[in-house]
C-alpha cells in the first residue's frame, strides 16, 4: 500500500453516517470509541438495520425498473416502492403504506464466506448457525451487533442530498420516508460517512440488439438485482450472464428448474470454485441479440434459438447521487469512486468518507479496519498526507492495480494484506493503548489460511446437499487448520 506520511490533522465535532448496514454500523462503534464527538447520527432509509441484507420479496422488486442495457451510473435518489405495511396487513387495513427499497437478495442466499471469516471481531455466531449462514441469520446478527448503538439511529430517513457550505461543514437534506410527501430537512455536520453500500445501478453492458430483443420480448432480460427464486425460471430456456459469486450461485439454482442445460456466458475464469455439469454449458460472452427466433449469437460464433431468458450476474455501477455536486466529483463512469485516498477518504475534504468500496473481501472485518482508522483521523489522533500526495497515491494504484473496474478489486491476499495494513496504521495513532479507542481485527496465519481456501471450502459445503445445513464446522467439510499446520511442518 506504500508509506502513509502523515501531515494534516482534523478534529471534528460531529458526524454524520449514511446507511444502518454493517458498515455503518461498524464505522459508529468505532466513533463512539474515540469518546471525542458531540454528536453521531446515522441516516437509515429503512425501517430496520441490516442494509443489503434485509430481504425484499419478488412483487417488489421489478425488473422494469432498470434500463436495458444500462451503461452509466446515473439513476437519481433510490425510489421507494410504496406498498402495505405489516401492521396494514394484520389488521385487514389498506391505508398505511411504508417504503419498500429492492436489494439484491434473493429467497436461498447463503453467504459465500465461512462464518469464522465472515463476523465482526466482538460478537460470535450462534453456535447452532451453519457454516455458511443463510441470509435470514446473517441480518439477525447484523441486528444484534446494532443493539447498543440503536440510539443513534434515525429511521425511515432518506439522504437527499449532501453539498459542502461555505465554512466547510457538510450540510446533509434528508426526507422523511415514513410517508409519502414527508418532510425535508438540512442539517450541517464536520464529517459524513458514506455507508450505504454499491449495490444499486446494475451494470448491462451494450450489446448489439440487446434494445430490439428487450422490447421484442419485454421481461426476458433481467438482471441479478431482480431475481428472487429458481421458480421464476423453471422449464425455460436460460442463459445467465457472469461467473463471480451470485452468477455461480444463482445459476446453480437455476440450473435445478430450468430447461436442461442451462447456459453460463463468462468472458474470464472464476475466481470460485465451479463444478462441471452435465446439465450446464459454458459459453463465451455474447455478441448480438436477434430478434428472430428469440436467437443469441455468442463470441465464439456459435448461436442457441428459442432462448426464453437471459439473466445478467455483471455487477453494479458505484453511484451516490446525493453527492452530484461535488467537485471534483466522485463518480464519473461509475467504475470506480474518484479522488479516494485509499480507497477511503475524499482528497479535496477528507471529512469525507467512504468505508467498503472495495470488492472481492471480507466485508464485515474491511468494515471494522476502515472505521477504526476513519475514526482516529476524524478524531484527530491520526494525519493524512495533503491532497498532492493523496492524488499521486490513487494514480500511482492505478496504474499497479489497474483503473476503472479493477481499482477497488483487492484480491487475495491483498484483501487480507490490507486489513493488516489498516490495522498498523489505526494502532500508530496518538494516545494508543489508553482507553480511548477501539482495536480493529488482525488476519493472523489461521485468517490467510481460511481466506486462500473459502472458494474450495464452499464448494465441499454446497457439495453435501441438504445435509450441509448441520454442518458447522470447517472440520466437518474436510478443512482443519490444525492438522494442515502439522502437515506442513512435518
Amino acid at each position: 500500500m506504500g508509506s502513509l506520511p502523515a501531515e494534516r490533522r482534523f478534529k471534528v465535532d460531529s458526524v454524520c453516517i449514511i446507511g444502518a448496514g454493517p458498515s455503518g454500523l461498524a464505522a459508529a462503534k468505532y466513533l463512539l470509541a474515540e469518546r471525542a464527538f458531540s454528536r453521531i447520527q446515522i441516516y437509515e432509509q429503512r425501517s430496520t438495520v441490516g442494509g443489503i441484507w434485509n430481504y425484499v420479496p419478488h412483487q417488489s422488486a421489478s425488473p422494469h425498473d432498470v434500463d436495458i442495457p444500462q451503461t452509466k451510473p446515473y439513476g437519481g435518489v433510490n425510489k421507494p416502492v410504496w406498498q402495505q405495511s405489516g401492521a396494514a396487513k394484520v389488521f385487514g387495513k389498506d391505508t398505511k403504506e411504508e417504503a419498500v427499497y429492492t436489494t439484491p437478495l434473493y429467497d436461498r442466499l447463503e453467504t459465500n464466506i465461512p462464518r469464522g471469516l465472515m463476523g465482526f471481531s466482538d460478537l460470535d455466531w450462534p453456535e447452532d448457525c451453519q457454516l455458511f449462514p443463510r441470509h435470514e441469520a446473517v441480518l439477525e446478527y447484523i441486528e444484534r451487533y446494532a443493539d447498543d448503538i440503536r440510539h443513534l439511529i434515525q429511521f425511515r430517513t432518506q439522504v437527499m442530498d449532501v453539498s459542502l457550505s461555505k465554512d466547510e461543514k457538510w450540510m446533509v437534506k434528508t426526507q422523511d420516508v415514513s410517508h409519502r410527501g414527508g418532510e425535508v430537512e438540512t442539517e450541517m455536520f464536520d464529517a459524513v460517512i458514506v455507508a450505504n453500500g454499491h449495490f444499486d445501478i446494475p451494470y448491462m453492458p451494450q450489446v448489439r440488439g440487446i434494445e430490439e430483443w428487450s422490447k421484442a420480448y419485454p421481461g426476458s432480460i433481467t438482471h441479478s438485482k431482480f431475481y428472487r427464486t429458481p421458480e421464476q425460471y423453471a422449464s425455460k430456456k436460460v442463459i445467465v450472464v457472469g461467473n463471480s459469486a451470485s452468477g455461480i450461485d444463482i445459476g446453480h439454482q437455476i440450473e435445478q428448474s430450468c430447461k436442461s442445460p442451462l447456459l453460463l456466458s463468462s468472458k474470464s475464469e472464476s475466481f470460485l470454485v465451479n463444478a462441471a455439469s452435465s446439465t450446464k454449458v459454458d459459453k463465451p460472452p455474447v455478441a448480438e441479440y436477434m430478434v428472430e427466433n428469440r436467437s443469441v449469437r455468442f463470441e465464439d460464433g456459435t448461436t442457441e434459438a428459442d432462448v426464453d431468458a437471459v439473466l445478467y450476474c455483471t455487477g453494479y455501477f458505484y453511484s451516490f447521487p446525493f453527492l452530484d455536486m461535488l467537485d471534483p466529483p466522485v463518480i464519473t463512469t461509475g467504475e470506480k469512486v474518484e479522488n479516494l485516498y485509499q480507497h477511503i477518504f475524499y482528497q479535496p475534504h477528507p471529512t469525507l468518507a467512504f468505508p467498503v468500496l472495495n470488492q472481492k473481501i471480507i466485508p464485515f472485518p474491511m468494515a471494522e479496519a476502515q472505521g477504526s482508522v476513519i475514526a482516529r483521523v476524524f478524531s484527530g489522533r491520526l494525519a493524512l498526507p495533503y491532497a498532492e500526495e493523496m492524488k499521486a497515491w490513487e494514480n500511482d494504484w492505478a496504474e499497479q492495480n489497474g483503473d476503472g473496474r479493477m481499482f477497488h478489486v483487492l484480491k487475495f491476499p491483498a484483501d487480507a494484506d490490507y486489513i493488516n495494513m489498516l490495522y498498523d496504521w489505526c494502532t500508530s495513532a496518538d494516545g494508543e493503548g489508553s482507553e480511548r479507542g477501539k482495536v480493529p481485527p488482525y488476519w493472523g496465519e489461521k485468517e490467510y489460511w481460511m481466506r486462500e481456501r473459502f472458494p474450495a471450502i464452499k464448494k465441499a459445503f454446497q457439495d453435501l446437499g441438504e445435509d450441509r445445513h448441520v454442518v458447522q464446522t470447517l472440520q466437518e467439510v474436510g478443512f482443519d487448520y490444525e492438522r494442515s499446520k502439522r502437515s506442513d511442518n512435518e
